[in-house]
């Protein structure tokens, strides 16, 4: 078995653990502060909306070998005083895009490029984009955004509660948030791709999330009839146990992701897949992040306020206090499946560094269980 197996295996069994929930508040501010960033970040510079949402002219050229971008990028700002757009396509043909642009400019601009390019003005492809047509695009994916957080909230508060669906939903305006702000720190162009990524990411995003929460929904099944750990112990449990899975699957996806970024969008110059891959790349980082550190223990944080969850801590709390030998081997953060209430019948595993040691009640080592003649 690997040592990420291994790992895996053993923080699944509660061999080992990380407190996650313990050191929640350091998680919370870490979040604040990157939430506060990026929406400084967006009211100071905001987004650089792309053509499809502000209007404008999209020029393209016939197939010609001798138009480099910097070239192309210097005659079109010249010729409409306006910052250019321009890439390179595959074919050898060049597009320019230009925003804010009538049909009258469009016209003037097309002949400036034709002198330019020395290229006779009809090879030059003009075609006008409205800024109505953005305006549908941005109202189809606000309203996509809402039904998508409203039937993700009424799933979750079917499937497991209502305090799992409110965190989710924290957690997924979390990731939104963050992502939208690094595209307004770095200045990349979005585009309708760009909002398919944010629509794509909360996908990603949720899955995490659910995946523990489901692991804590089947870990807290009568909870209420053992005095052994309390729910916030049993969260962090979850949160150690599908650990290893969350990192493998978010760079299982990163991994594509960053090709798509660093080395088609920055080495190879594909400025086309800049719009979308910056925000998979974000998003899915930001959701592995936000399921772990965020869902969860917001979700023990709620549950903790809870009648029932509070007389149950105080109960552990203070069956530990009467019995400090039998605190010193419990697992700080792991839960059996069932109640288990008879010490006399249970044989605990307490976690002592990276190893384990078997440390049984009432018995001394090597001593018979049967009764003394």
């Amino acid at each position: 078995m690997s040592k990420l197996g291994s790992l895996g295996a053993r923080l699944h069994r509660g061999e080992i653990s990380y407190d996650f929930i313990g050191h929640r508040k350091i998680w919370y501010g870490i979040s604040i502060l990157i939430t506060i960033t990026a929406i400084v970040g967006l009211a100071v510079r905001g987004l650089n909306m792309g053509i499809d949402f502000q209007g404008g002219a999209v020029f393209t050229t016939a197939k010609n070998g001798s138009i480099s971008v910097s070239r192309a990028q210097t005659a079109a700002e010249e010729a409409s005083g306006h910052e250019a757009v321009v890439q390179k396509l595959g074919d050898g043909s060049v597009r320019i895009q230009i925003a804010g642009m009538d049909t009258k400019q469009s016209d003037t601009v097309k002949e400036e490029l034709a002198k330019d390019f020395k290229v006779n003005p009809e090879s030059i492809a003009a075609d006008l984009v409205g800024p109505s047509w953005g305006d549908q695009i941005a109202n189809k994916a606000w309203q996509g955004l809402a039904i998508f957080m409203v039937l993700v909230v009424i799933y979750l508060a079917i499937a497991f509660e209502w305090r799992m669906a409110i965190a989710a939903l924290i957690a997924l305006i979390h990731d939104i948030t963050i992502t939208v702000g690094i595209y307004a720190l770095v200045g990349f162009e979005v585009t309708p791709g760009t909002v398919i990524g944010l629509l794509t990411i909360l996908g990603y995003s949720l899955y995490d999330t659910v995946v523990v929460f489901d692991s804590l929904k089947e870990q807290t099944k009568d909870l209420t009839k053992q005095t052994r750990f309390t729910y916030s112990e049993i969260a962090n449990r979850s949160i150690n146990g599908t650990l290893v899975r969350s990192i493998n699957t978010t760079v299982v996806a990163l991994l594509p992701v960053a090709g798509l970024l660093f080395i088609g969008g920055g080495f190879l110059g594909a400025g086309t897949l800049n719009d979308i891959s910056l925000s998979l790349f974000v998003g899915l980082a930001a959701g592995a992040y936000s399921s772990i550190f965020i869902a969860t223990p917001l979700v023990a944080d709620l549950k903790e306020l809870e009648p029932q969850v509070k007389a149950l801590r105080k109960r552990v709390l203070a069956k530990r206090a009467q019995s400090p030998a039998d605190e010193e081997n419990t697992p700080s953060y792991g839960y059996d499946s069932g109640p288990d209430e008879d010490p006399e019948d249970d044989v605990e595993t307490a976690v002592v560094g990276p190893r384990t040691q078997p440390a049984s009640r009432g018995r001394g080592r090597g001593r018979p269980s049967g009764k003394r003649r």
